[in-house]
């Protein structure tokens, strides 16, 4: 049985692909590039807000996170109200960069964009090194398979088929756009 952790870590990988061509056409934009690639971080804000943000940060929020918090998963200690509130810093500046856009405020764009970048890729790390091996260690096999029928439920609920295959080859194309 593949463990909820494992999905999620390779979701990140995922995301991660997209953060590094987000940094990259920032550091593009930095070093002289002067009009913002709107098509660029249109696509670059579908992707976070649908693949990263309803697609995975629903799974932990809303499945993995609330089976944690249950009195009965004992971990040493607690850090999801940490992950919690980077996801919402997170949600501020990529609504931050998409008002920076419809201003054509470039500075506004590449400041959000970078933050967001910054954030993420430390979210992530805590998450892949921190939280879920200890999510691995607090939940029983029988959690763990609960949450892997939680994740499936969500999936076919809140994604419409053929979603996430339209996500996967959007994060390679924002990395060929680069």
């Amino acid at each position: 049985m593949k463990k909820p952790t494992t999905i999620l870590s390779e979701e990140h990988q995922h995301i991660l692909k997209v953060l590094s061509a987000l940094s990259r056409e920032c550091d593009n934009l930095k070093s002289g590039g002067s009009k913002l690639n709107k098509e660029f971080f249109s696509k670059a804000i579908d992707f976070i807000r649908n693949y990263a943000d309803k697609f995975h940060h629903v799974k932990e929020e809303d499945i993995l996170f609330k089976e944690l918090s249950k009195d009965t998963v004992e971990m040493h200690c607690n850090p999801m109200d940490q992950m919690l509130y980077e996801h919402d810093l997170g949600r501020g500046f990529v609504s931050l960069m998409e008002e920076g856009m419809k201003e054509n405020n470039k500075e506004k764009v590449l400041e959000n964009a970078y933050n967001y970048v910054q954030l993420l890729q430390g979210h992530i790390f805590k998450e892949d090194n921190i939280l879920y091996p200890m999510a691995d260690e607090a939940l029983s096999e029988a959690s763990q398979k609960s949450i892997l029928e939680l994740f499936s439920k969500a999936e076919k609920e809140k994604f419409q088929e053929g979603a996430r295959a339209k996500y996967l080859l959007l994060a390679d194309e924002l990395q060929k756009m680069i």
